[in-house]
């Protein structure tokens, strides 16, 4: 009864058109999470520069690594409503690349998209979504939790994503929104090839170690979580009347974490290390 009582009283459970933004849900994560909320019955937009394949799903186009843009795209899905249920940030950048050798625009292009356009679309959304006592899931990363090698711009982007939903859901709790970071782990998705590694002349004397690590990496991510299930866990986490800040996708990567928080971090950085073939 308890149960159904929330369900009845969640946010995301009103009966009346909800409406849900999607950044970067065009592929991966943030399409399988449009799907499903369509088939729940929601509203979707979709905020991305590649169009959705599917009349269902609108498409405002914007480019997250651009001021402004998250802001104009918001307010033109929640135009015609005036509030907002939900907004999932998935969008996200990465690259396989040694500190010293990293270019400048790549990097603050990573944050861009990763940090900043999350910062901008949370509060763009914050006055949609205080109308209807919503909710907005920040898709981060277990690399936001433990480091990896030679895509530190990422799991440092990951990390300040995390800390952005812990803050923005103390600040806005008061007003009945809930702001929540999903972790997950490897995921199965063209993610893993749409990252920027760099070639052997561009990493200098690192090219063996980057080439050892982006490749254990990828095997990572494709032999990972299937995105539905990352989707499914996004829309679970959306749908909790009180959800918790920071929240893990999958078991297993539940369990990894909370060891990796247990273990002395020379221990752990030694185990990453190892398993992405560094010495």
């Amino acid at each position: 009864m308890e149960e159904r009582e929330e369900e009845k009283r969640g946010p995301a459970h009103e009966p009346a058109r909800r409406t849900a933004i999607v950044v970067g849900g065009s592929s991966g994560i943030g399409r399988e999470t449009a799907l499903r909320l369509l088939a729940r019955g929601y509203r979707v937009y979709n905020i991305s520069r590649t169009a959705f394949k599917g009349e269902r799903v609108h498409t405002v186009s914007a480019d997250a690594a651009q001021e402004g843009e998250m802001s104009r795209a918001i307010g033109s899905a929640c135009a015609e409503t005036g509030s907002l249920d939900l907004l999932v940030y998935s969008a996200g950048f990465s690259m396989a690349a040694p500190l010293e050798h990293a270019k400048s625009g790549d990097y603050r292009y990573l944050f861009e998209v990763n940090y900043f356009g999350a910062v901008e679309a949370l509060r763009a959304a914050a006055p949609f979504l205080k109308k209807r006592g919503g909710r907005a899931v920040l898709v981060g990363s277990l690399g936001g939790d433990m480091p990896i090698p030679f895509d530190g711009f990422y799991s440092s982007s990951k990390a300040a994503l995390c800390m952005l939903a812990r803050e923005s859901d103390l600040e806005l709790r008061a007003s009945g929104v809930r702001v929540c970071a999903l972790l997950p782990g490897g995921t199965a998705t063209d993610f893993t090839y749409n990252r920027r590694v760099y070639g052997e002349e561009e990493n200098g004397g690192y090219a063996p170690s980057v080439k050892k690590a982006s490749a254990a990496l990828a095997n990572m991510e494709q032999g990972g979580m299937e995105p539905s299930l990352v989707a499914e866990a996004i829309i679970k986490l959306a749908e909790k009347r009180n959800p918790p800040p920071v929240s893990v996708a999958g078991g297993k990567n539940g369990a990894a974490r909370y060891l990796y928080k247990l273990l002395p971090e020379r221990l752990t950085d030694w185990l990453v290390r190892k398993k992405f073939n560094q010495k």
